[in-house]
């Protein structure tokens, strides 16, 4: 158990560095591009190509972390209604399903990559080959199935709600234990 809790303490440190990372690329691309047209005239040629890459690692490898924070998006409208027992079962349903579906798409993704990879497609200005931007999909589409799947375990094991493995849900927690943070939702 002990390698497991430290196996998940190590992916969430890679998880938010390459989220950091991916985002200060973004912003570092977009500046530099303006600023390149401002002064200068021209657009960094591979400005595009590196902010995609950026918004593509970002985004798929986002869902693991978003799942394991409780941090998703979610339609909590006829959730924040129903009683505690109703909510238990949908959050233990609605992860199964969502990992389920994950897990699909993580299937479907590796088809798209390896087409890619046996094209040998690569981006116009950089000449790097598409299919290592493109493998991010199918890894954060694993990642967040797996999450999905720890999330769908946590509430079977647990009395409380979880609405991720590190989250409790908002519903359970009394207003004065609430955390300012916990509700900044950004």
């Amino acid at each position: 158990m002990k390698f497991f809790s430290w196996l998940d303490k190590a992916v969430l440190k890679i998880e938010e560095f390459i989220l950091s990372a991916s985002i200060i690329v973004i912003a570092l691309m977009v500046c530099a591009n303006v600023i390149s047209r401002q002064f200068f005239g021209p657009s960094i040629l591979f400005h595009a190509e590196v902010a995609k890459f950026a918004v593509v690692v970002s985004t798929f490898m986002g869902i693991s972390y978003a799942a394991r924070k409780g941090r998703h998006i979610s339609m909590s409208a006829l959730y924040d209604l129903v009683p505690k027992k109703i909510r238990k079962g949908m959050a233990i349903l609605i992860p199964l399903v969502t990992s389920v579906v994950l897990f699909t798409l993580a299937y479907i993704s590796f088809d798209y990559v390896s087409g890619e990879y046996g094209r040998g497609t690569t981006t116009t200005n950089l000449g790097i080959p598409t299919y290592l931007m493109y493998m991010f999909i199918p890894i954060g589409f694993i990642m967040g199935g797996i999450q999905y799947v720890r999330n769908f375990l946590v509430n079977i094991m647990n009395k409380e709600v979880y609405i991720g493995t590190d989250a409790l849900d908002y519903n359970d927690i009394k207003p004065e234990d609430r955390n300012i943070e916990d509700e900044m939702q950004i």
